[in-house]
């Protein structure tokens, strides 16, 4: 599935959300849509937990 697929479907999700359930049940279905999105890179291994610690550039002051 293309990322363009998959943009286009979690987008729906996130309006089918928004009608029905307001902006409550949006923010809930975005939340858990990126904590799913982050678990997944890990689990596929693109993504390491360092990432988030690191800075930005590899000098050292």
């Amino acid at each position: 599935m293309s990322m363009a697929v998959a943009g286009m479907l979690a987008g729906m999700a996130l309006g089918f959300a928004g009608f029905f359930g307001g902006f409550g049940a949006f923010l809930l279905v975005a939340a858990l849509g990126a904590i799913g999105f982050v678990l997944g890179r890990f689990v596929d291994g693109d993504l390491d937990p360092g990432d988030f610690f690191r800075p930005r550039d590899n000098r050292r002051r």
